[in-house]
């Protein structure tokens, strides 16, 4: 007997059919004598409709309402799913995130898990039912509904596989694995049957949608062994552990579309401006990525940095705000960007990696704004015409 935790994201529920669908593939398992912990996100583009409705009222909603709001989704999946798998002969239970003692921090639409209380979770194992849990939500030290942010359900399912100490957590959703590109935007992606944590951790920082990466970097923490699967097709996937073999220089290629960048012009060089601009973003919570400072002329510099798209508008509302504080003449922002990054542990090896991306760009005629590395990771970011074309100019260029 195995215990086994299974995530079903909102492709794989998106109706009644795929609902069925996903349900046989937990009985099945079931009926293998394993226990099983299913975590679903909520159904198709159903949590889109919800912030569409709620968008409809005003900009100025309540966080905390907003997370009463959109837990919903994950709510109807988990009944619709226990009801399913009932129909079937399979004995489950659903619980919200609280009933399945997932604490948070009070940090609404971006929570943070602190501690799972299992007990009620074990307790319906123990009573041989499939316990459904509704990802992407918790709640907080004062008994408010908080939601965990973008890939929720994700962390969910990783967060309770590491506490129940899981023998493996599954992630099923409209792909059959990890691969080298979006196999649905690249007709030649490679699929990986096994990936390196890290490798696995920078393609989801830097776009790739099929796990996200604080569910990686969860499961990376936790030594939680994790399988990507396809709820449509019946296959091996792809694994995610502590792979030990000689490193392939480049494992993966990504492309973030929800990126946007913000330039400041005519900033004071001098000591602690910089330092005043990103500690007021950190307080926001606004996420910043690649930065550019060329060198300074005179007592001024300009300054260029990235940012998650549906941050820009706060972003830039708390610049405008402090900009007597920070001393700078200008800004400016580009949305209409994206960043294009290569993903593998075997780079800092390999000296002609970033040769063959500048490379395979400009032979695509694609020009580059911004360029950041890492040990395993170089990212460019290039206009938005381009994205297409320059995705798959990079990926032909290793695979």
């Amino acid at each position: 007997m195995a215990l086994i935790v299974e995530k079903f994201g909102g492709s794989s529920l998106a109706n009644i059919d795929k609902l069925r669908n996903a349900a046989s593939i937990v009985a099945a398992d079931y009926k293998k004598e394993n226990q099983l912990v299913v975590v679903v996100s909520a159904q198709g583009d159903s949590t889109d409709h919800l912030v569409e409705q709620a968008e409809a009222i005003g900009r100025r909603i309540s966080p905390r309402e907003m997370d009463v709001l959109l837990s919903t989704g994950e709510q109807a999946s988990m009944a619709l799913m226990a009801m399913m798998l009932m129909s079937m002969g399979v004995p489950a239970v659903s619980l919200c995130g609280w009933q399945a003692g997932i604490r948070t921090d009070a940090l609404h639409s971006k929570a943070r898990i602190e501690y799972i209380d299992t007990r009620r979770i074990c307790a319906e194992l123990a009573q041989d039912r499939v316990v459904v849990v509704a990802g992407f939500q918790g709640i907080s030290p004062s008994g408010d509904i908080t939601t965990i942010g973008r890939g929720g359900s994700d962390t969910t399912a990783v967060a309770l596989a590491a506490v129940l100490e899981a023998d493996v957590c599954r992630i099923y959703t409209d792909v059959d694995g990890v691969y080298s590109a979006d196999p649905r935007v690249v007709q030649n992606a490679v699929r990986h049957y096994e990936i390196d944590y890290d490798e696995m951790l920078e393609l989801a920082s830097q776009g790739a949608q099929v796990l996200h990466n604080r569910s990686v970097e969860m499961a990376k923490r936790f030594g939680v062994q994790l399988e990507v699967k396809s709820s449509f097709i019946n296959g091996v996937g792809t694994r995610v552990r502590e792979v030990v073999m000689e490193k392939r220089s480049v494992s993966g290629v990504a492309r973030d579309q929800n990126v946007a960048l913000v330039t400041l012009e005519g900033l004071q060089d001098q000591p602690g401006n910089i330092w005043r601009l990103f500690s007021g973003l950190t307080e926001q919570k606004i996420n910043v990525d690649i930065i550019l400072q060329p060198p300074a002329v005179g007592q001024q510099t300009s300054i260029t940095f990235s940012v998650p798209r549906e941050s820009l508008d706060h972003a830039v509302e708390m610049l405008t705000e402090h900009r007597g504080d920070l001393m700078y003449e200008s800004i400016s922002v580009d949305d209409r960007v994206c960043k294009i990054s290569i993903v593998g542990a075997g780079m800092a090896s390999d000296y002609g990696v970033a040769s063959r991306m500048f490379e395979s760009l400009y032979q695509a005629g694609v020009n580059v704004r911004c360029v950041t590395t890492s040990e395993i990771k170089i990212s460019v970011i290039v206009s938005e015409e381009d994205s297409d074309r320059a995705f798959i100019a990079v990926h032909d260029a290793f695979f």
